[in-house]
């Protein structure tokens, strides 16, 4: 059975932070170095009182409201966050409840980060090919901003809080062609928050600062921006090529790469590496940073507005795991 993307639509909270408050709060950065560096000039922060489960229900709105969805037709539910509501209930019953949608639609939640979406493609195509469901809403959303110290200048530049909600249906823009994922958990130190669920459920406090003052600690978000640098550059390049093989393609024959959008610089040398034309490498975090499960959702929405989207898509996502995915979407 064909499956396709049939629609998308993102949510960014009203809260921003810019690149002159970051260097306002750090002077040994400045604008031009952050926008330079990382390719952000400003990102979506979600309020002390908005969450992930929050961010989702809204972007599900915006979803039904701009597609003239009629939500009864949902039957299946899955939901991708690193920072959810509750260890349990599941935020998708949740989210199910609030929403209302039917109580037949099934409904879960997965933890995964930047290859969140592309994971999530997987499950929903799975879904319907298996005929245990014909419209899947797949929400992804994310506030990392929560999992950050204030005095993290290094990951603030970075991340930015979203979430993107996509209807995958039997008709769409885009037909989904076949996957590659993979997992390597030995990576799993070098992104991580380490306390606050049962390995060790209370905060350590054991903040701390290196010799560059940055802030320590096993209470927030750890990123060794090196080893992820290394993952990154020696994967994904393989990664593109099992994707061409498995769906029988070259690489000349993509119209459009869609990476996560990690931060510039690791996206120009990837981009390098590969050997991909700067004219078909799609780049979308000037206006919203790093959104993790949510950066390729939001720059396909992007570039379908700005009619982009054509021929043969390649999807890659990357990071925390660590774990990755691609597939070729197919524009109709």
């Amino acid at each position: 059975m064909d499956v396709y993307i049939k629609h998308i639509s993102c949510y960014l909270p009203e809260n921003i932070l810019t690149n002159e408050q970051l260097a306002m709060e750090f002077p040994e950065w400045t604008v031009e170095k952050i926008a330079s560096k990382i390719g952000v000039n400003k990102r979506h922060i979600a309020a002390d009182n908005e969450t992930a489960l929050d961010m989702g229900i809204n972007v599900a709105k915006k979803l039904f409201l701009e597609n003239d969805i009629d939500k009864s037709a949902i039957d299946f539910l899955l939901f991708c966050t690193q920072s959810p509501d509750y260890f349990l209930p599941t935020s998708a019953c949740i989210i199910q409840n609030r929403l209302g949608l039917s109580i037949s639609c099934g409904a879960l939640d997965f933890n995964l980060g930047c290859s969140g979406y592309v994971y999530g493609l997987s499950l929903a195509k799975g879904l319907i090919a298996g005929n245990i469901a014909t419209n899947v809403l797949l929400i992804t959303s994310e506030t990392y901003s929560k999992h950050l110290h204030s005095k993290d200048k290094g990951n603030r530049t970075i991340f930015g809080d979203a979430a993107a909600a996509s209807l995958i249906s039997t008709d769409g823009f885009v037909e989904i062609g076949e996957f590659v994922l993979g997992t390597d958990g030995r990576g799993a130190d070098n992104l991580i928050v380490k306390t606050g669920a049962m390995r060790n459920k209370n905060s350590k406090n054991d903040l701390h600062f290196d010799e560059n003052n940055n802030p320590k600690s096993s209470d927030y978000l750890f990123m060794d921006g090196g080893e992820i640098f290394n993952f990154a550059s020696e994967t994904v390049p393989s990664l593109i090529e099992e994707i061409l093989k498995k769906n029988h393609l070259l690489l000349e024959n993509i119209d459009l790469f869609v990476f996560h959008q990690a931060n510039k610089y690791m996206m120009n040398y990837l981009r390098k590496l590969i050997d991909i034309d700067k004219d078909k490498f799609y780049v979308c975090l000037e206006n919203t940073g790093n959104t993790v499960s949510s950066t390729i959702p939001i720059a396909l929405h992007e570039a379908q507005t700005e009619k982009c989207l054509h021929g043969n898509i390649l999807l890659a996502g990357f990071g925390v795991g660590y774990s990755w995915g691609g597939v070729i979407l197919k524009k109709v």
